[in-house]
């Protein structure tokens, strides 16, 4: 899955924070649904805007991120 497809970064939406492309909807406010426990179809029903592949391009564009850089973690 190519996530720029899907996601967007412009300084004047959201003060620059990554948002589902043709949305204001943050990247984040998907991955937080997520990380909740919500299923795909929940937060479509939420937010009718989003595709079940602009989910999947969230979670990816999460992945990228999580290797850019290590985080310790506790013992």
């Amino acid at each position: 899955m190519d996530w720029h497809e899907h996601i967007t970064v412009n300084p004047a939406v959201l003060h620059g924070k990554a948002c589902i492309r043709g949305t204001r909807i943050p990247v984040a406010v998907v991955l937080a649904n997520l990380a909740d426990g919500l299923s795909v179809d929940e937060i479509i029903r939420s937010y009718p805007s989003l595709t079940a592949e602009d989910i999947q391009a969230a979670l990816a564009y999460a992945a990228d991120l999580a290797q850019e850089r290590v985080l310790p973690l506790p013992a």
